[in-house]
């Protein structure tokens, strides 16, 4: 691996103190459930988020993202919330969650966490009250609708995990409407009392110390209130995995109303100094949708959608496409991004051919830290860790099981974090894990990768190199051109500092056009061997970043 000694450029921190914290930060994203379990019972924990603090700060990142940990019945692992202020008893405590907040802040990492806006679990109060009567204080808290004279549902919305968006209740004698599973009754966020109820929940957690929030699926908060019919979206039952892959999802989400919801949480948001906020957005329209839930000071700070996380392969092309979405006008939201998470098969099973594993790990590692945004980390990701084999008979995912084999599913992703190869379930747990440790997982223990070489300490040095350079960290972006359709270049120029960021995703050595000055500070190769540029030729499945000046 070739690379330059370089020293932290007073320069560059001059440069990016003025910016808020989050313009650029790095956050790596926690799912408590699978992290590390300090009670035996199989199920990660607040405790084990605080005990494993210490190894995400030795990593470099400047923040923490904790997917839910709030009670709930875990019809779909804690995005089905009961109680938005508070903590499920298999993860600790209220007092648990403070003491991760406490540590983390001592490390010097922000913490987020996550705000779910589109629905509630049913176990919940709200809805609890709100089936009990059509003119009770929360009758209108969810969306309800009579049935159809015939007795069928409503309209032909359809849920993401399958079926019909609607399901029968006997005890208010209505249909209640669900994006997702029947156990995640949609809030009805048109209702300014439900604004004020989950703001409420917001600020909570804000008066505990949280640095900000990621939106989960904020674009499914709002329905069409005419409840009109999706129109077909031309995909046939033969090409579809569900029903909901066949409609355009016009009406059952991403209405316009949205913005203005967004716009009342951020003025309470602004109360508190140096909040981040980032949606997560999907649909048939995310850039649109990021950019006007971005748009301003006014809104969120930040959005990101799925250009990376299902797609099959990696190309120039799809990155190109991605980035180009953004015109980084001044006014312009700020993009997020990631390969992998929670809810998506880990980037390297999908991109990278298994003997290239290796080198292709370190090249994603680089490329996610070289666009302008923020990167997000997911856990396992510092560890080149693919993604895992859960036998049909271990699956827990509702949607994975529904849809066997056809859909993929998302407990190849959510599998145990492994520490210690030398201990039972790779150190996760001192019993039988909620999901199998994948051998090959356990193999790549964070234990086991030592060596100046490994991996993590790839990620490591990566990212400190991103946070010595103001251009990388938070710097604008220019697409160069490129006479290989394979490679993929760009410069990151912030104030003075300007930075050279080139990839080769092909399996053969390519030539760079002479345009590509390489004759700047090499700052760092994806290559273990030195690397030679003189030739203006750059291996292959390589990735290099040079300081330009």
């Amino acid at each position: 691996m070739l690379e330059t000694t370089m020293t932290v450029d007073e320069a560059t921190s001059s440069a990016t103190a003025s910016m808020p914290w989050w313009k650029g930060a790095v956050i790596y994203q926690i799912y408590p459930r699978s992290f590390l379990d300090t009670n035996g019972d199989g199920i990660g924990d607040l405790k084990g988020v605080h005990d494993g603090l210490d190894h995400i700060a030795s990593l470099g990142v400047d923040g923490v993202w904790i997917s839910p940990f709030f009670t709930s019945p875990m019809a779909d692992y804690g995005y089905d919330v009961a109680d938005f202020c508070g903590v499920d008893p298999i993860f600790g405590s209220i007092e648990d969650f403070d003491r991760v907040v406490s540590k983390a802040h001592e490390l010097g990492l922000k913490v987020i966490i996550d705000q779910v806006y589109s629905h509630s679990s049913d176990q919940h109060p709200w809805f609890s009250e709100s089936r009990s009567s059509r003119s009770g204080p929360k009758a209108d808290w969810y969306v309800w609708e009579d049935p159809k004279p015939d007795g069928s549902p409503p309209n032909n919305w359809q849920s993401v995990f399958g079926g019909p968006s609607w399901e029968w209740d006997a005890r208010r004698g209505q249909y209640y409407f669900h994006n997702f599973l029947k156990e995640q009754p949609d809030l009805n966020l048109h209702n300014i009392e439900v604004q004020d109820a989950v703001i409420s929940a917001a600020r909570f957690w804000l008066e505990r110390g949280v640095d900000g929030f990621r939106l989960d699926a904020l674009n499914f908060s709002m329905h069409d209130r005419s409840l009109r019919d999706n129109p077909p979206s031309g995909v046939t039952a033969e090409e579809a995995t569900r029903p909901f892959d066949m409609q355009k999802q016009t009406y059952s989400m991403s209405q316009p109303e949205t913005v203005h919801f967004i716009e009342r949480f951020r003025a309470m948001l602004d109360e508190y100094p140096d909040v981040f906020t980032v949606a997560e957005v999907g649909g048939p329209n995310p850039i649109g949708e990021m950019k006007a839930f971005t748009d301003g000071d006014q809104r969120l700070n930040s959005a990101y959608s799925f250009d990376f996380l299902y797609a099959p392969d990696l190309t120039a092309e799809r990155v190109k496409n991605a980035i180009g979405q953004w015109t980084q006008d001044a006014n312009e939201g700020w993009p997020s991004w990631a390969f992998s998470n929670h809810d998506a098969p880990r980037a390297l099973s999908r991109w990278a051919q298994p003997e290239h594993h290796d080198e292709m790990a370190r090249l994603y590692i680089m490329l996610l830290l070289s666009l302008r945004g923020n990167p997000i980390l997911y856990q396992g990701e510092e560890l080149g860790l693919p993604q895992a084999q859960v036998p049909f008979e271990h699956l827990r995912d509702p949607e994975a099981i529904a849809n066997w084999p056809k859909t993929l599913g998302r407990d190849g992703a959510r599998t145990p974090f492994p520490w210690d190869a030398t201990q039972p379930a790779a150190g996760f747990s001192s019993s039988e894990p909620w999901l199998p440790v994948d051998p090959v997982h356990a193999g790549m223990a964070l234990s086991a990768q030592t060596e100046d070489h490994s991996f993590v300490n790839f990620t490591r040095m990566a990212l400190n190199k991103r946070k010595e350079n103001a251009a990388l960290k938070a710097g604008s972006m220019r697409l160069l051109e490129t006479e290989n359709a394979n490679v993929l270049a760009f410069d990151r120029t912030h104030n003075n500092a300007r930075s050279l960021a080139i990839f080769n995703l092909g399996n053969r050595p390519a030539h760079l056009t002479a345009s590509l000055d390489l004759s700047g500070e090499l700052i760092l190769s994806s290559k273990d061997e030195p690397l030679d540029l003189a030739g203006q030729t750059i291996p292959s499945r390589c990735g290099i970043w040079i300081a330009a000046g």
